[in-house]
């Protein structure tokens, strides 16, 4: 009986042991993907790798991000508000890599950057990728570093998306010989413009987009409804007036914009195929079950007609440059509105897959509805790392954490309550509090949405609730200036009469718009609001 009792001891002790090892992070973020691009989140693009990761984890339907390329990075890896962080210098926080590395984390990351200085800069002790805002898939940009240092892209058989992953594996490769936990960020530049596939991935596509914007967004809605990704009473957003009806546009657009969005499915099918060829090799090591995976976007559908799909060009030269379209972002960010950049749920709800089979408690497959939001993810992976967050740093001064730990969900539980989400890209505005959300268009007035029955915000109901826009207006100046510490045009109230929703950087489809390239926007700071 004592032997009996010893063993089984001895067996909760290896199991308590498993569980509670220190798990390794993969952090995946890709560049401007819309909420329904994966094929576990309602899209008709070849995912399985990434659906089988689903299948076996959660998606969130209601993960936010900052609706910005730059500021969404700053608050997944900083946990703070962009501006609390001290935007793109970071000088108000400490982030992922310097928080997991104390712990006995070995810290890398590939890809796109986009902040100031180099992730070597920041606590990452191995790192390739740009630190540009975009770059050219096939011959990169002089931004390329590794490890520091200046790297020289190959003339030849080079592509971003499987470059990102090559150094991915070797970097894992070098934890395991140190026989460390590790940290992996892979920040894609997929599948943002220019949209340049691989030949055979574009040509998969061939004919699938025939059908047009209509018909497609119109199935991926019926598609999220069938998979229980979204309530079957979700009212799904009408095509708004400044796009047209798919048949309503002539031969030469529908032409172009097939194009675009065949061109637009090779660049996601890629990343799934990338990512299926990093989870093998962790399947391999043994390392898939204790490894947390979260795959989340850093904004949604980018709707920038930066330069169509240009006649006699294939987007797989490295030479075009095929820029982003209005009515496809539309059709990608189903069942809601707007878009990149928009304070609406088209601009900011980001497709986020978490799987963890070693110590994730949820039911395989499931469909987690709490809101959460990119600052939520370093308090979470220093809770499962049992790492602590300093709150002083040489050379910095950080501001609280904004973002609370997902663990209760990872647990098998919900948060019930949290800190209101607060929204904001240039004059783009929004909080999230509770079932409320408050979001202003380029500081036009505030309209108000009640979430749990209109999630895609179609019923403004801020006349019928004067009292919750003052309080959540309070809410939102109080949190600018006293947490983001914002002293610019954000303070400023917003306008009180409306004018039309429009941007000038969206598509225009009118009688001469075919797939002639337009013009880019002069100067620096013009390429910097549409990356």
């Amino acid at each position: 009986m004592r032997i009996l009792s010893l063993l089984l001891v001895s067996i909760f002790a290896v199991q308590h042991s498993a569980f509670s090892a220190q798990p390794n992070f993969l952090l995946v973020m890709v560049d401007d993907m819309g909420f329904s691009d994966l094929g576990c989140y309602g899209s008709e693009i070849d995912t399985p790798n990434m659906d089988k990761l689903a299948a076996g984890g959660v998606r969130f339907t209601q993960f936010y991000n900052t609706a910005k390329c730059h500021s969404s990075r700053v608050s997944l890896l900083s946990g703070r508000w962009c501006k609390q962080a001290g935007d793109t210098a970071l000088s108000r926080a400490v982030i992922l890599p310097e928080v997991l590395a104390p712990a006995g984390y070995f810290t890398a990351m590939t890809g796109k950057w986009h902040l100031d200085k180099e992730p070597t800069d920041f606590g990452f002790q191995r790192y390739f990728g740009h630190l540009s805002g975009a770059t050219n898939y096939f011959l990169g940009d002089k931004t390329f570093r590794l490890n520091g240092e200046n790297f020289d892209v190959p003339e030849k058989g080079f592509y971003t998306t499987i470059a990102n992953v090559d150094r991915a594996i070797e970097f894992i490769g070098e934890a395991r010989a140190a026989k460390k936990p590790w940290f992996q960020y892979i920040a894609f530049n997929a599948p943002h413009a220019p949209l340049q596939p691989l030949e055979q991935d574009f040509k998969k596509y061939l004919g699938r987009y025939d059908v047009g914007w209509d018909t497609i967004r119109s199935a991926r809605v019926a598609k999220q409804k069938q998979i229980g990704l979204l309530p079957a009473n979700t009212a799904e957003s009408p095509r708004p007036e400044h796009i047209p009806e798919w048949s309503k546009l002539s031969d030469d657009q529908r032409t172009g914009e097939i194009r675009l969005m065949t061109a637009y499915a090779g660049l996601i099918d890629r990343i799934d195929q990338e990512m299926g060829r990093l989870i093998i090799n962790l399947e391999k090591a043994g390392e898939l079950d204790n490894t947390v995976i979260l795959f989340v976007s850093d904004n949604g559908a980018c709707p920038f007609g930066r330069g169509g799909a240009t006649p006699n060009t294939e987007p797989y030269d490295p030479k075009t440059h095929w820029g982003d379209s209005t009515g496809w972002a539309w059709a990608r960010n189903s069942p809601f509105r707007f878009y990149k950049q928009n304070q609406f749920e088209g601009g900011i709800s980001s497709p986020a897959i978490l799987h963890w089979p070693a110590g994730l408690k949820q039911k395989p497959g499931s469909v987690v509805s709490n809101p959460a939001h990119l600052v939520d993810v370093l308090p979470t992976f220093a809770e499962l790392a049992d790492a602590k967050v300093p709150t002083t740093f040489s050379g910095r001064e950080p501001t609280p954490l904004a973002g609370i730990s997902l663990a209760p969900i990872i647990a098998g539980g919900e948060i019930k309550e949290r800190p209101p989400i607060h929204l904001l890209f240039s004059s783009d505005r929004g909080l999230r509090n509770g079932e409320w959300k408050l979001v202003s268009f380029q500081s036009q007035p505030w309209e108000l949405y009640h979430m749990p029955d209109d999630r895609t915000e179609l019923h403004d109901v801020a006349a019928d609730h004067p009292d919750i826009v003052a309080r959540m207006v309070k809410q939102w100046h109080d949190m600018t200036a006293n947490v983001l510490l914002a002293t610019g045009k954000e303070t400023k109230p917003v306008a009180t009469e409306a004018t039309p929703k429009l941007n000038p950087a969206w598509s225009q489809y009118n009688d001469e718009a075919s797939e002639k390239p337009k013009k880019r926007g002069k100067g620096k700071k013009k390429a910097a609001q549409l990356q």
